[in-house]
């Protein structure tokens, strides 16, 4: 009788999963809708009169995007003003809605990989998961692993879709 063998154990494939890179922080929101008159009309005297008794330090420590979901048009003086509210206890402020600070602290997360650990490697970036992934995740890989692997696959190492191999040994 033949021994059973493992063919993707023993296929060298490196798996990636992009979960790995999904922010775990807590984003807050800071929407400039709230500041306005009538929330449209930005009215200086009274949006920084509206700015002076707020609790800033509900925002220590964390991650605060700031942006205005009403369609007005904002100064961008008032991003600057509440921004210099937020930086004596705010960890770090993102400009955009807590979905486009979590695309990008997931990016940024991507960007911060040493892609050189991967090269001449052949690569597969998982394609399922318990997180929904947007495809900019999917371009950023694409894009850091390509010059330095010898083949990068979507899926999983059962079943690949193939789509990218290097012309040159690595």
């Amino acid at each position: 009788m033949s021994e059973i063998v493992n063919k993707v154990a023993e296929s060298g494939l490196i798996t990636l999963d992009l979960e790995a890179f999904y922010p775990q922080e807590e984003i807050l929101s800071f929407d400039l809708t709230e500041h306005l008159f009538m929330g449209q009309i930005l009215k200086e005297k009274d949006f920084r009169a509206s700015l002076q008794p707020l609790n800033w330090s509900l925002y220590a420590g964390k991650t605060v995007a700031l942006f205005c979901s009403a369609d007005a048009i904002i100064p961008l003086w008032a991003y600057m003003l509440v921004t210099s509210y937020l930086k004596p206890f705010a960890k770090r402020i993102l400009s955009g809605t807590p979905e486009e600070a979590r695309k990008q602290l997931f990016i940024e997360n991507i960007r911060s990989m040493d892609p050189v650990q991967f090269s001449g490697s052949r690569v597969v970036v998982k394609g399922c998961g318990d997180i929904q992934i947007g495809e900019y995740a999917f371009v950023e890989i694409t894009s850091l692993l390509q010059p330095v692997v010898k083949s990068l696959m979507y899926g999983e190492p059962c079943s690949t879709v193939p789509v990218f191999k290097s012309k040159e040994p690595k």
